[in-house]
């Protein structure tokens, strides 16, 4: 069962536009760095419920094979599924507006105070946050997507290809991509009943 299921089994009603833009400008104001998939999360399946697991899964796949930013692109996903062109607006402009604006003013203070070891012992303990993050999220969501031996077999395939051959990210997902399709593919009843 997913996380956005209830225990009454009723959908949450559907958010406006203003309610999608608060939900990623907190997302952006809170999130830190590769981790940000951990909050979008959090957010949109756990505390709102307007997604489920397997549609963020799918959308966060989707993302990672489109040119951008993952959390943009999640946001313009995301908002659009839920209200259309200008919730795909609201949640890209609301995810961010915070970086945006903190990133200019940490520009500003580090061209002024960055040579500072104390700088430099800060923005290592950001970096080590944001591992963990990342960490935190393969685990929650590979006890949802992660069922069988061959579905780790792919993910080897893609951290071989990707960590060791150092081949680009697209072709790894092509190629594992198809491997996997074939994999999974319909089989015929006769082969059904046979078995793999």
């Amino acid at each position: 069962m997913n996380d956005a299921a209830g225990g009454d089994g009723a959908a949450p009603p559907s958010p406006g536009t203003l309610q999608v833009f608060r939900a990623f400008l907190l997302i952006g104001a809170t999130s830190v760095g590769g981790g940000v998939a951990a909050y979008l999360r959090s957010s949109l399946v756990r505390k709102h419920r307007w997604i489920d697991d397997a549609s963020f899964i799918q959308m966060l796949s989707l993302s990672q094979t489109l040119p951008g930013l993952n959390a943009t692109n999640m946001a313009v996903l995301v908002g659009d599924r839920l209200r259309g062109g200008p919730g795909a607006v609201a949640a890209l402009v609301g995810i961010c507006l915070p970086g945006a604006l903190i990133m200019t003013a940490s520009a500003v203070a580090y061209g002024a105070h960055g040579d500072r070891p104390v700088v430099t012992a800060a923005l290592h303990t950001v970096a080590a946050a944001a591992v963990g993050l990342v960490f935190a999220v393969l685990a929650q969501l590979g006890r949802g997507s992660v069922r069988r031996v061959a579905d780790l077999c792919f993910m080897g395939l893609a951290v071989l290809g990707v960590n060791w051959l150092h081949l680009p990210v697209p072709y790894v997902l092509l190629g594992v991509g198809a491997v996997a399709i074939w994999w999974y593919r319909p089989r015929g009843p006769a082969r059904q009943a046979a078995g793999p």
